[in-house]
């Protein structure tokens, strides 16, 4: 059964602003004549590797509420420059939304449970995504989303 991660999306107001940064950074790797790929760097290497990598997501936390996913395609541990141990979740560049949920702030990531994972998106749902980001804040602040 795969299993995922969740973690905060530091810097991101929006699923949007995720979205403009993956293309922004793989147009400079594409530009740079480096391999095109999305990933994001992180300390600690997951030790259930192999359980994210077979089927698992990052689902990222944004604005306190779980928004979106990407696939997670490979781990990858390393170490740096100055010889400290660091991993990069080779990400697949499509974000995939999800209903909302609700998460209070917390460091790293965390290992998140299929039945614990908010659903994707449905076609059915997909007039949220319309929606300005300000007004899916405020219906899900009253519960409503």
């Amino acid at each position: 059964m795969a299993l995922n991660l969740i973690k905060l999306c530091v810097g991101c107001d929006s699923v949007e602003d995720l979205e403009e940064w993956i293309t922004f950074r793989l147009d400079e790797k594409r530009r740079a004549g480096e391999p095109v790929e999305h990933f994001h760097t992180t300390r600690m290497v997951p030790i259930r590797a192999a359980e994210l990598v077979d089927g698992g997501s990052l689902y990222w936390v944004i604005k306190a509420q779980v928004q979106c996913r990407q696939r997670l395609v490979e781990i990858r541990p390393f170490t740096d420059d100055e010889g400290i141990g660091r991993c990069h979740l080779v990400l697949d560049p499509i974000v995939e939304r999800t209903e909302w949920q609700p998460r209070r702030a917390f460091q790293g990531w965390r290992y998140l449970k299929p039945a614990d994972a908010p659903a994707d998106l449905g076609k059915g749902r997909a007039g949220l995504t319309q929606m300005p980001p300000h007004l899916k804040q405020e219906l899900a602040a009253l519960g409503l989303l």
